[in-house]
């Protein structure tokens, strides 16, 4: 026999490499996309930190001072050099105004980067905000990549940009910081990690009095997936809706307690602060007076503001968004709507509703698969708009932020 004719074993075949484990996880978590629309909120805001530099050079002021040292952002300066307790202020009214109507997130974060780095404590200020604005434009993203997808998350992202306050994003205040840590506790509500979501709330409340929105959300939402579930729940739910509320509710009660009054002594240091909620008497009353006798150019974009925020709350229950999201914008509005305080900052306070823009969002993607150059133009217009009256706002007028 021929050798051949013996039949030679075939070659094994090449086994396939095996995948790693993080790309894989990469791939499933991270939404794809997200670049560009960073990128172009980046820009947007960018520009309008340049024009308010070239309006305080227009105006002989020095061209960022204001950008760290507006208003509320003396006091968190102050608080992050020198801690609670010193510095008290006293209204032509004699209310006494304290330290301790600002949260404590904002200022200690400011506090470690000044100790940990040469930055002056107006640097450190500025940083936290703009990294804080871009972590919360992804967060932003990623929930509306992952409700609507790439092309609603981008124009999500891109309307945020150009909202007439979008201006504070990027000042020494706690909107940005706020909203990064809204935005990716949602998220983790959306997406079932309840601890995640529990514990970047419970951030959220040591950010801004208007933190336990957050905790609210959170609690709803596991609320919802009890009863979806028939309380078949794993425990992680329960501890995120415990843990929400616990950084808000811990600030409070430790003003009570250095105030003397461990229950109410929160809310008479607001109120020393004409911020209280009052069912919207005083929001009423300054409208009425704004009617009668006019006023800055300010008040009136302010009301107007409040009326499309509004209007956009009722879409926004129209699109049967995830109820979390409704919950979350619907707190901030009736605080807004319903507590006194200075009418001009009421934007500021719905700078991180941004589950509002999700009717506009889905607008303005469908027009710009449909009709490109009109969508082009509109967002063209809002971005000037908001370039012109965030300068206005920050370097021009005197009435607080």
């Amino acid at each position: 026999m021929s050798t051949s004719s013996v039949p030679r074993p075939e070659p094994a075949a090449p086994s396939r490499p095996r995948r790693p484990v993080l790309p894989r996880i990469a791939r499933r978590g991270a939404p794809q996309g997200a670049l560009p629309a960073l990128v172009l909120f980046t820009a947007v805001r960018l520009a309008g930190i340049l024009a308010v530099i070239l309006v305080n050079a227009s105006r002989g002021r020095p061209l960022v001072r204001n950008l760290a040292h507006s208003w509320d952002s003396r006091w968190y300066l102050h608080i992050a050099t020198h801690g609670y307790g010193r510095l008290i202020d006293v209204t032509p009214q004699g209310a006494v105004q304290t330290d301790w109507a600002f949260f404590p997130l904002y200022p200690a974060l400011i506090r470690a980067l000044t100790d940990l780095t040469p930055l002056t404590p107006g640097q450190a200020a500025m940083l936290v905000a703009w990294v804080a604005a871009a972590v919360a434009a992804y967060g932003v993203y990623v929930i509306g990549h992952h409700l609507y997808g790439r092309a609603v998350a981008t124009a999500l992202v891109a309307l945020w940009a150009v909202l007439p306050h979008a201006v504070e994003l990027t000042i020494a205040y706690t909107e940005s910081l706020f909203a990064a840590l809204a935005a990716w506790s949602l998220y983790c509500v959306l997406k079932g990690r309840w601890w995640w979501a529990g514990g970047l709330a419970a951030l959220a409340g040591l950010a801004r009095p208007s933190g336990f929105a957050v905790a609210a959300a959170v609690a709803v939402g596991a609320a919802y997936e009890v009863l979806r579930r028939r309380g078949r729940v794993p425990a992680s739910l329960w501890a995120g809706a415990v843990l929400a509320p616990a950084g808000w509710l811990g600030y409070v009660l430790w003003v009570g307690r250095r105030t003397g009054d461990p229950l109410g002594g929160y809310l008479r240091v607001q109120s020393a602060w004409d911020s209280r909620f009052d069912f919207g008497a005083g929001s009423l009353r300054f409208l009425r007076a704004l009617l009668l006798h006019g006023g800055g150019f300010v008040y009136p974009a302010a009301l107007l503001i409040l009326a499309a925020a509004v209007l956009l709350f009722a879409l926004l229950c129209l699109e049967r968004a995830p109820l979390a999201l409704v919950v979350f914008a619907g707190i901030l509005i009736l605080l807004v709507l319903g507590g006194s305080g200075s009418f001009s900052s009421k934007p500021r306070f719905l700078l991180p509703a941004f589950p509002l823009l999700i009717p506009p969002a889905r607008a303005l993607a469908r027009s710009w698969r449909g009709r490109p150059a009109a969508a082009v133009v509109v967002y063209g217009a809002l971005t000037v708009a908001s370039l012109l009256f965030g300068a206005y706002v920050v370097a021009v007028v005197h009435s607080p932020l």
